[in-house]
């Protein structure tokens, strides 16, 4: 059967060539005689694999010498506890809530001391990013939080918020090395992998060495202290083998392609292509502010519940998967990842285009 075009906003489409040579490596990974999921993560063939994907990772980003790459488990909403933990020694912070997963992890940081939320746009259902250049941020707070990319809502941070020389925290499960970052402007960059690197089950955080702390309130979970995880290279206990695997694929397929710089430009080709559609359709229209929108996630409506319900099932059945909007907005949304074909989404637009005829 021929491959959909998969517009899921996570877990999402992975590069064909990835899919290929992980299935060639399947039953005998270069010579071991044994597949990587059954590989001993102490043996030396995956303290390679593991090396190797860190290495890219910090050649993709030019990750300074003194962050730290961890890949853990229990997905970017674990860190919603984590990040508090780790990070609180006056037991203050300052979120910045553009969406529900920016929510989640406020309302998750409430259990671990005195969190504020010092802008949001839920006045707006979250179809905008606050004006963050004079925050109120207090004075002790410990770091500033945000979700970069909101893939429900489809918003995006082009300009990172004033922190007033606060740690800046940021869960960029969706925007993952779709650009060129700088790291140095963070104190931690942390996210889930499955949306925009590899298969789920990998949280990828990237945090500056002076807030990995050994002076812990003894209640911290073992497991959720991220100095563990630091001095074990990661590997303190049996991490998602298969799955960084795959992740470092990816590395490797993004440094083919020219790097974050070659990937930004081929993103903003294809979210040129959808945007000008929604702008131009009597149809469709897209529901996030202009200079706000995602490259990653786009959501669009036809103002009609029925008219979505109709495109989602004509749209799947012509080849085009998971285009139904997330269940707390409705409509529409295609995820443009980076693994997605341009032709996909020029695809996309002449279905649509043909929809539009049908049903005005």
């Amino acid at each position: 059967m021929s491959r959909v075009y998969n517009f899921s906003a996570g877990p999402a489409v992975l590069p064909e060539e990835v899919l290929r040579e992980a299935a060639e490596e399947m039953l005998d990974y270069q010579g071991t005689g044994m597949s990587v999921m059954e590989m001993s993560h102490r043996s030396k063939a995956y303290d390679k694999i593991i090396k190797d994907a860190e290495q890219d990772l910090r050649d993709l980003m030019n990750i300074p010498d003194n962050y730290k790459v961890l890949f853990l488990q229990g997905g970017a909403s674990q860190q919603f506890a984590a990040v508090p933990m780790n990070l609180m020694k006056n037991g203050k912070a300052a979120y910045i809530v553009t969406g529900q997963w920016a929510k989640k992890a406020y309302q998750e940081a409430q259990k671990y001391g005195d969190v504020v939320a010092v802008a949001s746009s839920a006045d707006k259902t979250f179809s905008y990013i606050p004006d963050c250049s004079d925050l109120d941020i207090p004075e002790d707070a410990d770091y500033v939080y945000i979700c970069e990319n909101n893939t429900i809502y489809g918003t995006k941070f082009w300009t990172l918020p004033n922190t007033k020389g606060k740690d800046l925290v940021a869960d960029v499960s969706s925007c993952f090395l779709s650009e060129p970052v700088d790291v140095t402007k963070y104190g931690v960059i942390y996210g889930g992998v499955q949306k925009n690197i590899g298969p789920a089950g990998v949280v990828i955080a990237i945090i500056r060495e002076d807030l990995i702390r050994d002076d812990l309130p003894a209640s911290v979970p073992t497991m959720l202290k991220w100095k563990t995880q630091a001095d074990n290279d990661s590997l303190y206990n049996t991490p998602p083998c298969y799955g960084i695997y795959i992740c470092g694929k990816v590395f490797k397929w993004l440094k083919k392609m020219g790097g974050l710089e070659a990937i930004k430009a081929l993103n903003e080709k294809k979210a040129k292509i959808l945007y000008d559609f929604l702008d131009q359709s009597k149809l469709f229209r897209g529901t996030v502010a202009p200079q706000d929108r995602s490259l990653m996630n786009v959501p669009f409506v036809t103002g009609n519940a029925d008219l979505d319900a109709k495109f989602v099932a004509e749209a799947k059945a012509a080849g085009f998967e998971n285009l139904k909007g997330h269940r707390s907005v409705g409509g529409m949304r295609a995820s443009i990842y980076n693994a997605m074909p341009i032709e996909g989404v020029e695809k996309l637009v002449a279905f649509m285009r043909k929809f539009e005829a049908e049903n005005a």
